[in-house]
């Protein structure tokens, strides 16, 4: 991570009022990376236009913490936004923790007719047509590069000359639709956004806030202010009405969800049968851990329960994100950075990412 720093790129980290005891454990660990400690929690936008104003590169990426990126993104990212003509911004395909592709990745521009095939469920039923599936572009293949309208901003790449023109993120938006907005603005400029389904991350999708009806209220309330400021007449009141039907079917959905998940008996405390992958010095290092911790490790990965990924010189991971999507086993799968004292992982956007804290 050092040879980072020492390349020109620099590491901006935002923490909105963290109360877990981020900052006093990265500061130390790592020198070279900027910190803001911010005393309040300003919201997703406003955060990442902090470190906007610190930065001094030609190229920015907003990326959200939740994520792991692949050795070769930052490159392949910048070479497109070199290459194409008229590029200012670029997403890639996300996976979440389990390696099921994430739609959002991609999307067109929420008109009305787009929001309402979303939410009323025609999108679900023809995921691949180009009339209703335009949310999610789904008669545009994940695997193929592609000018789109939207991207997420759990990874977005963009000139620092495209940034500039649209003012940055809008921070009246707290939570959501933000990166919505920033797309559409930069393309307003005269900039394209791409899809570059060759870079694949995993995002742990919903780590930021649990799945609940918390949740829902602020992403009605981000589109209902997106479509304030982006719609008129008709065609905001029909898309505004629109949402405010789904959202309330979804909130009524998530309650009988939450209802159930109370009522459902929780697992039994045996121990989970944990198989190690990866690579050799990493896998040494966990393993020995694990067992000083009792924790049952088993030899063949089909009779495993859990599945650690061990990233180091001999196991990238890049090999990590490609291997995830080939991969149709039901154990839970976990993350674990070389040298890193930490094991993340999380199986989808339903649930919480988890960090498993190993002893320094």
């Amino acid at each position: 991570m050092e040879s980072i720093a020492e390349n020109g790129v620099e590491v901006i980290v935002i923490d909105n009022n963290s109360s877990d005891g981020s900052l006093e454990y990265l500061r130390p660990r790592f020198p070279w990376v900027q910190f803001i400690g911010n005393q309040k929690n300003a919201g997703f936008g406003a955060a990442n236009n902090q470190g906007l104003e610190r930065a001094k590169g030609k190229n920015i990426l907003f990326l959200n913490p939740d994520t792991i990126i692949a050795e070769d993104s930052f490159i392949k990212c910048i070479s497109l936004l070199q290459s194409e003509d008229g590029a200012g911004a670029c997403g890639v395909r996300m996976i979440d923790g389990s390696g099921k592709y994430l739609k959002e990745s991609k999307r067109g521009f929420p008109s009305p007719w787009a929001s309402f095939c979303k939410f009323s469920g025609l999108t679900g039923i023809f995921p691949h047509s180009k009339i209703f599936a335009q949310y999610y572009l789904g008669h545009l293949s994940e695997k193929q590069n592609n000018e789109v309208a939207i991207l997420s901003g759990a990874f977005m790449m963009a000139k620092k000359e495209a940034i500039s023109r649209t003012g940055g993120f809008d921070e009246r938006f707290y939570m959501y639709a933000e990166d919505i907005d920033l797309s559409h603005r930069i393309r307003q400029q005269g900039f394209k956004n791409f899809y570059l389904a060759s870079v694949s991350i995993i995002h742990f999708k919903g780590a930021s806030t649990p799945r609940d009806f918390r949740r829902l209220k602020l992403f009605y309330k981000a589109m209902s202010q997106f479509t304030d400021k982006h719609f008129k007449g008709y065609a905001g009141g029909l898309n505004l009405f629109l949402m405010k039907a789904a959202i309330g079917a979804s909130a009524g959905l998530a309650t009988l969800a939450l209802w159930f998940q109370r009522k459902t008996p929780r697992p039994g405390t045996a121990k989970a049968r944990i198989y190690l992958t990866g690579d050799p010095g990493s896998i040494f290092s966990v393993s020995e851990i694990l067992l000083s911790r009792e924790k049952l490790l088993v030899k063949n990965p089909q009779d495993a329960q859990e599945i650690i990924f061990c990233e180091g010189p001999g196991f990238s991971f890049k090999k990590i994100i490609d291997f995830l999507p080939l991969n149709n086993r039901r154990a839970r799968y976990r993350f674990h950075a070389n040298n890193s004292n930490s094991i993340i992982g999380s199986g989808s956007g339903n649930t919480m990412e988890e960090v498993f804290i190993l002893p320094s």
